[in-house]
């Protein structure tokens, strides 16, 4: 019994898709390489926005035309969102698996497969048998593992499905992510990336409120080791200030900030079901950057939002300036059926929308490029990820002859700008080795092995 997984979406649905790889695996199933080798061809969907659920749907659609012979499941946030209705309008797929307990994956996978032995098909698998300590197989860059700290989201953001696919708020205890981790850095991972939807929400749904993320990284701090750990996603409504004070004391927690503030205008805020404001949010910028020179800010905007009119736009490109993030993602509004946000007056069309996202796009191009320049001299470590065969080349300024690329502490795994190595001597990969940075191109920084 083989299949194949075809991944789409965020790193959260990343994690499920390991999971679901690891439970597979556990009951008898092995992962092929490639299509042809597989009984089954899992696509792991996304249901976030309509551009990442028509991904996700054409991905069905061509399996299905590339291998008409081959048993189909369309897993995760789409299929958990709209199983009923695709099973209507979606016959490319056999059959529909969604992510509220992912320990059916071997029964709904086995249910696909004729002349199974009834062992194999009356398969059980419970929420035990899902692969939280760490030994999941991993699809994240060399030395990298994505550590997934909480479930769901209350933050009920008028534009946002995550509520409606995910559920609410659920967080992971201490212990268990501590004995994750720990079993990560044994494995040898050498970065560990803290996900969620929102991190800074993390234990406020735990009984007595015990525990919150300050607790998580005094606890992760105790580990031994030569790691990063990196925080992607906190909310700036509720950005826990305390954390500051831990990274501080410890600098293997990467100062790289992902906050998404989706907009500058306070109307579009408010709508947005927001509570922060422009104020709040440079407040915070200027806190963290106050704590850390080389603190490294990751956001999102987004244009196009039921009522945003040239003014408010204008205030999002004036917030945009005086941010000055390192990195930055646009979207534009995707109207989600149940969302508050969905029947909103003043709707903007996607034509104006898509133009003003290009246009913050195209702006953030000199910001990040004079960001990356503070970093262009200095020593730091690289996390090497990737290796390209030898290369002839007559430019004089490169010694060597082999390509690597990899990350600095400012680089977030396969969102950011990369690292680009030239070295004469092999690297490992999933190392981390001292660099000095020597240049910028674009978006990536060179850098020279030491």
């Amino acid at each position: 019994m083989t299949y194949y997984l075809d991944p789409f979406g965020c790193v959260k649905n990343q994690v499920d898709a390991e999971n679901m790889m690891a439970l597979l695996n556990k009951a008898g199933w092995a992962a092929a390489e490639n299509t042809e080798n597989a009984d089954l061809i899992i696509v792991n969907s996304c249901g976030f926005i309509e551009s990442a659920k028509q991904e996700s749907i054409n991905a069905v659609i061509s399996w299905r035309k590339h291998c008409p012979e081959k048993k189909i499941l369309l897993a995760g946030c789409l299929a958990q969102r709209y199983a009923k209705d695709l099973s209507e309008v979606l016959p490319e797929a056999d059959a529909f698996f969604g992510i509220s307990d992912l320990s059916g994956i071997v029964e709904a996978a086995a249910a696909l497969i004729p002349n199974l032995s009834p062992e194999h098909k009356n398969k059980r698998m419970s929420g035990t048998d899902l692969n939280s300590d760490g030994l999941r197989p991993l699809l994240s860059p060399p030395g990298s593992a994505y550590v997934k700290i909480s479930e769901g989201c209350d933050n009920h953001c008028s534009y946002c499905a995550i509520p409606l696919i995910r559920g609410g708020f659920r967080s992971r205890s201490v212990q268990e992510l501590v004995k994750e981790c720990k079993t990560l850095l044994n494995r040898g991972i050498k970065e560990l990336c803290l996900i969620g939807q929102d991190l800074g929400s993390y234990g406020r749904d735990l009984p007595g409120k015990q525990t919150d993320l300050p607790a998580l990284l005094k606890a992760l701090s105790c580990l031994e080791g030569d790691f990063w750990i990196r925080m992607l996603y906190i909310h700036p409504d509720h950005f826990p200030l305390d954390i500051l004070d831990i990274m501080e004391k410890d600098n293997r927690f990467l100062p790289y900030f992902d906050i998404p503030f989706q907009h500058g205008s306070g109307k579009i805020l408010k709508a947005m079901n927001r509570s922060g404001n422009t104020e709040s949010y440079l407040e915070l910028i200027k806190t963290i950057r106050k704590h850390f020179d080389d603190a490294v800010i990751r956001t999102t905007l987004l244009t196009g939002f039921p009522g945003e009119t040239e003014e408010d736009f204008a205030l999002l490109l004036d917030f945009q300036e005086k941010i000055r993030a390192d990195w930055l993602g646009c979207f534009a509004y995707s109207r989600e059926e149940d969302t508050p946000a969905y029947n909103m007056k003043g709707r903007v069309t996607k034509k104006l929308a898509a133009e003003r996202k290009r246009l913050v796009e195209e702006r953030q191009i000199p910001i990040t490029e004079k960001q990356m320049d503070r970093f262009i001299g200095r020593n730091f470590e690289v996390l090497i990820e990737e290796k390209f065969d030898p290369i002839d080349s007559d430019d004089k300024i490169h010694d060597a002859n082999t390509l690597y690329l990899g990350r600095l502490p400012c680089q977030a795994p396969e969102v950011d700008g990369a690292a680009v190595i030239y070295s004469r001597h092999p690297l490992e990969l999933g190392e981390k080795i001292p660099c000095r940075v020597v240049s910028r191109a674009g978006f990536d920084l060179e850098v020279k092995t030491l």
